[in-house]
This record gives C-alpha cells, structure tokens and sequence, in this order.
C-alpha cells in the first residue's frame, strides 16, 4: 500500500532533528539521557501500540489507535510503518526506514520518513533511542537526546496500571516530564504477531 504524503509523514524526521520543534522543557543542566544498555534488534520488530506520547506536531491529526510495526530488512534496516485513526475515521500511514548506530546491539536509531532521494541530508534522519525496555520485549520507552518527544509503546493495546506506573518512575529519574504524557485512546482489537 502507498500512503499518500501528509503532515505526519513530511515532517516526521525534521520534528525529530529538532527543526519544527518546541523548545525543551528539560533543564539545559540535564544529565544526557541514557538508552538500555543492548537492543536485540530481531525481538524488536513486529507491532507495538501507543500507550501514551508527549504530543507533537507530526501526529497531530491521530486521535487514536496509533501503531508502530517494525519489519527488518534484508540489508539489516528496520521498514517502519506508523499508523493512526484520524477524526474522521481513516488512517493516517507514514512508511520509514531506521538504521542502528554503532553495533548490532546498539538501542540508538536514526529513522527517515522522508523520500530515499533525500536519505544523504543528515536533518531527514531523527533520533530514535530506545531508554526502557522490559525483559520480555512488552513494554519500551522511546526517546532522543533533548528529551522533547517520548512515547510509551506496548505489544498489547492496554498495559497493566502497575507497570505503567513503575515505567513512569523510571522515566522521570531519567529527566523526562512525564506530566506531559497523553494516553492514546486504543479501541482495536491486538493484531496478530507478524
């Protein structure tokens, strides 16, 4: 399927380098933020579904059930499909690519939703770091380094209130103002593992 361009998918990685964002709230004293220590990129893919995101421009339009689905290349690059219901009813799709930095375990990613002829321009690729992952591979936090954007991402639509809040906790010693979270209304029904 061929998304048709839109807002979401044109200014994805320039919100992400910092070029249509707002400034950061986090004190410019900050320890830098840390990602998890090793990224088991395989594990990784598949769906994963907002729990909760610090809103943004790029996602404006998304009421509600926003997705993410992970598929690893052959050439060992991530195909990113994000996904999301609009007020009136469609959906909104951005298609991307990732690419680990440093080696093959490393949780920092950089992902480009604009066009493969752009991919040379270092402002089309924004950060992706992966700061908190469970065991299991259920329940990550996504970030970058200015700690503007932050989403929480679940295999399951819904995440118990205990390890929500457990996540929260860790979020913020890491410096993150999860006051800011929004929780992403989910009325699908989980898809099938791919």
């Amino acid at each position: 399927m061929i998304a048709k361009p839109s807002f979401f998918t044109a200014c994805a990685a320039l919100v992400l380098s910092g070029l249509c964002a707002a400034p950061a709230l986090a004190a410019a004293n900050a320890r830098p933020l840390q990602p998890i220590e090793t990224l088991v990129v395989p594990r990784y893919m598949g769906i994963w579904y907002e729990i909760a995101k610090i809103p943004n421009d790029f996602q404006k339009k998304c009421v509600g059930d926003t997705t993410a689905t992970y598929n690893l290349g052959e050439d060992g690059r991530v195909q990113v499909v994000n996904r999301c219901r609009t007020a009136d009813g469609t959906s909104d799709v951005a298609e991307g690519v990732a690419r680990q930095l440093g080696g093959a375990s490393s949780p920092r990613l950089k992902v480009r939703f604009a066009p493969a002829i752009l991919s040379f321009i270092p402002m089309v690729w924004g950060d992706y770091w992966v700061i908190d992952l469970d065991d299991k591979y259920q329940l990550s936090a996504v970030s970058e380094p200015k700690r503007e954007y932050l989403w929480i991402l679940s295999r399951t639509p819904q995440v118990e209130p205990a390890a929500y809040d457990a996540l929260l906790a860790r979020l913020s010693s890491q410096g993150l103002d999860v006051s800011r979270l929004v929780r992403t209304p989910q009325t699908q029904l989980q898809q099938p593992a791919q």
